[in-house]
């Protein structure tokens, strides 16, 4: 694309007409009509349409006006940023997928050092299914996805998985049904009021087998895709839940509520998915390392 093309369509776009755009740019009307005819011609389309004596935006029009609106703005930031290098610049765009199925908790954690980096950083999150947060990755419509389980073997996409670490399951509940359980962790949860993830939940089964091989038999009073709705429900006395091992004492701050027991035999996996075999965004570097430096480090030195 010529790009002076599409910056006299800007400026007749923006002006209102060839008239005011040409004594503006100082050039004839004769030239800039050319200049449009021939953006014109390269894109296929009429971008201007007469009406008496004006010119009108088509359809076509009003699309190409928001992208060179984009395009000159963008030129615009590039320009002030070499002029004051000091500021920063533009922020860095980190696009991030959270499968709905990851904790809400253990999602900000992980995301949080990409916002603590030393250059400006815009963070834009977007929670789906994990399959639908693939196909956005394989665009390139995201920079990182972060799931509870790699890259399913039925999904055909091109990317990498990248291990952040694993925690343990602690089982919590308000003083008032702690004070009901008999017998020691897990008996206790035989019979006991609780709250179980969604079936779609990569835990789910886990635990399932964990009560079986158990032989345990709670009263399920709720399954909850949400693991925050069911935290809620939990901090109001609905039964116990569970939650992530390294986040206990987060757990038992924000929700008001005490451990009944944890468990090693049911773990949580998480993961990082990027098109990069070798990590070089550097949100996706510090996020990496904070997990398995930090998050995770004491279940690795357990």
């Amino acid at each position: 694309m010529n790009y002076k093309h599409l910056y006299y369509f800007w400026q007749v776009a923006k002006a209102g007409g060839v008239m005011r755009a040409s004594e503006k740019l100082h050039l004839t009307p004769q030239t800039i009509s050319g200049q449009i005819t021939l953006l014109e011609d390269d894109l296929k389309t009429a971008l201007f349409v007469k009406r008496g004596r004006n010119l009108e935006l088509t359809d076509a029009g009003r699309v190409a006006l928001g992208y060179a609106d984009d395009i000159f703005a963008l030129g615009s930031e590039l320009q002030e940023a070499m002029r004051n290098p000091a500021e920063g610049g533009r922020p860095i765009d980190f696009r991030v997928g959270i499968a709905d199925a990851v904790p809400k908790s253990i999602a900000y954690r992980l995301i949080e050092p990409a916002a603590r980096l030393p250059m400006p950083v815009r963070i834009v999150c977007r929670e789906w299914k994990l399959d639908s947060l693939l196909a956005e990755l394989a665009a390139h419509r995201l920079d990182l996805v972060i799931a509870g389980a790699p890259i399913p073997p039925s999904i055909s996409v091109r990317a990498y998985n990248h291990r952040l670490g694993e925690s343990g399951t602690s089982f919590f509940a308000v003083a008032q049904i702690i004070k009901g359980l008999k017998g020691k962790f897990p008996a206790c949860l035989n019979g006991a009021p609780m709250m179980f993830p969604g079936e779609d939940a990569a835990v789910r089964s886990r635990l399932d087998q964990w009560c079986h091989a158990h032989e345990l038999h709670p009263q399920v009073v709720g399954e909850f895709d949400d693991s925050a709705l069911m935290k809620v429900f939990g901090q109001h006395g609905a039964g116990v839940f569970m939650g992530p091992t390294v986040l206990e004492r987060e757990i038992e701050k924000q929700y008001g509520v005490k451990i009944v027991g944890r468990t090693s035999e049911i773990v949580d996996e998480f993961f990082a998915i990027s098109v990069e075999r070798r990590v070089r965004h550097p949100c996706v570097i510090a996020i990496t390392e904070e997990a398995r430096g930090q998050l995770f480090a004491k279940r690795r030195r357990a």
